[in-house]
């Protein structure tokens, strides 16, 4: 079966042609385009079948996003998506729509051993609950219940649920992030924007002294990526604060899903955060805020907990959705 296949994010969209069966997807043409560069979805979609001599006979899109009959206003983009204009663009008689997260959790059954690094073994149930916790542009959370062989995901939008401080500096920080936003979720502080506001927390608190060069190098270019750089070489104090208190927060919210979703099955964190950080997701600090859960720490402590390293599992879901859920 021949299978058009997207990864919509806020940075960059990944749409590919795949050729499926029950065995897996076989890679017939893959492009990526930087989001924001294009006015729609359906402009880029537009220009790389235009690329291409291939009729699909299904399609799927995973957004980042929550989607509501068959539409979406995506939060990190100035698009809305519809899934009807995509069928006319594509001459399809439908295209099934997904949240991003879904359709990474739909990839997860795609991925090899290479793909994965394991921060916690645990004891994994095959046919527990899985759940998936993404970090990048904004905060993603999806499960998966088990049936008929495969996991189901179901889609979630636990990433914009209410952010909560679990000691003074993370009240503070909350309090700081309420001044500037008003209601504060998960996502103001797990993300790359949310990095960003954790760094200013400390600059403006006077926590540290910015460093010149620190403050010059996120002017010119990208101030999440300047942070976590800096955090890693160890050449800034409040840097590598502001990393410290976002993985321990991250840890937190995987362990808060962990329970949420019951996912015996396993922990899995996406999104293009993890990869980079995880030298220092190998630490201390984020399995001790994931297992610090008071009476059930026992049972989150025999989680599993893999870091998703194939940047491309979203896509691989999307493909993978067409094949086994498409309507």
């Amino acid at each position: 079966m021949l299978i058009l296949a997207g990864d919509v994010g806020g940075t960059s969209t990944r749409i590919a042609y795949f050729q499926a069966d029950p065995a897996g997807l076989t890679t017939l043409a893959e492009t990526q385009y930087k989001s924001a560069a294009h006015g729609s979805l359906i402009d880029i979609v537009r220009h790389f079948t235009s690329q291409h001599h291939i009729s699909a006979e299904r399609a799927c899109f995973g957004i980042a996003g929550p989607i509501i009959e068959g539409r979406v206003r995506t939060p990190n983009l100035p698009w809305t998506i519809e899934s009807d204009e995509l069928a006319a663009a594509l001459e399809l008689p439908n295209v099934l729509l997904i949240n991003d997260l879904e359709a990474n959790t739909y990839g997860i059954a795609s991925l090899k051993q290479q793909d994965l690094f394991t921060l916690n073994h645990g004891v994994a149930n095959p046919s527990g609950t899985i759940t998936v916790v993404s970090a990048g542009t904004g905060l993603g959370e999806s499960l998966a219940y088990f049936a008929g062989g495969i996991h189901h995901p179901l889609p979630s939008e636990a990433g914009h649920a209410d952010f909560a401080a679990r000691n003074e500096l993370e009240a503070e920080l909350l309090l700081y992030l309420q001044t500037k936003h008003g209601r504060v979720s998960y996502e103001r502080v797990l993300s790359g924007p949310g990095l960003l506001d954790i760094y200013r927390f400390l600059r403006d608190k006077h926590y540290f002294p910015e460093q010149e060069s620190i403050a010059a190098a996120m002017s010119a270019g990208d101030p999440p990526a300047v942070i976590t750089k800096a955090a890693l070489e160890s050449r800034c104090p409040m840097c590598g604060k502001a990393l410290e208190v976002f993985i321990s927060v991250y840890g937190a919210e995987a362990g808060n899903a962990a329970l949420r979703f019951l996912a015996t099955g396993g922990v899995y964190l996406g999104g293009g955060i993890a990869p980079k950080i995880l030298d220092l997701l190998k630490g201390p600090a984020f399995m001790l805020s994931f297992t610090a859960k008071g009476r059930l720490s026992p049972l989150v402590q025999s989680i599993p907990v893999h870091v998703i390293l194939n940047e491309k599992t979203a896509l691989l879901g999307a493909g993978r959705a067409a094949f086994y859920a498409h309507p």
